[in-house]
């Protein structure tokens, strides 16, 4: 059975920094593209970002504006996203997402986490 477990998620005031954690199991992890989808109240899933299979990031979306960081753990399947300087329109449901081949904002993606909310709010 395939999982992604998130965790993380918090709310947090404007300019705070949150760790958001992705568990893997159930198939192959260290062959896998990773990435990282939001969805923020009426609004539509957007790509964050992505990795590829060597810890190389292989998309950041442009309102990252540098402020966050993808990584991944191979020896532990565990994908990581590191936010800072967090900002009310960061608010959204952070999703894990897996895939054989490289994840852009146009491929899909064969594998779905339940998501870890995270708020943004003063």
């Amino acid at each position: 059975e395939v999982q992604l477990v998130e965790s993380g998620g918090d709310l947090v005031e404007p300019g705070a920094s949150l760790r958001l954690s992705c568990a893997a199991s159930g198939f192959t992890f260290r062959d896998y593209y990773m990435g990282w989808f939001r969805q923020g109240p009426e609004k539509e899933r957007t790509l964050v970002a992505s990795v590829q299979v060597m810890d190389s990031p292989t998309y950041y979306a442009p309102f990252v504006q540098r402020r966050f960081t993808i990584s991944r753990d191979n020896a532990k399947s565990t994908l990581h996203l590191q936010m800072s300087n967090l900002k009310p329109d960061d608010t959204a449901v952070y999703y894990c997402v897996a895939s054989p081949t490289i994840i852009l904002p146009s491929t899909p993606v064969s594998y779905w986490g339940q998501g870890t909310q995270v708020t943004v709010s003063s």
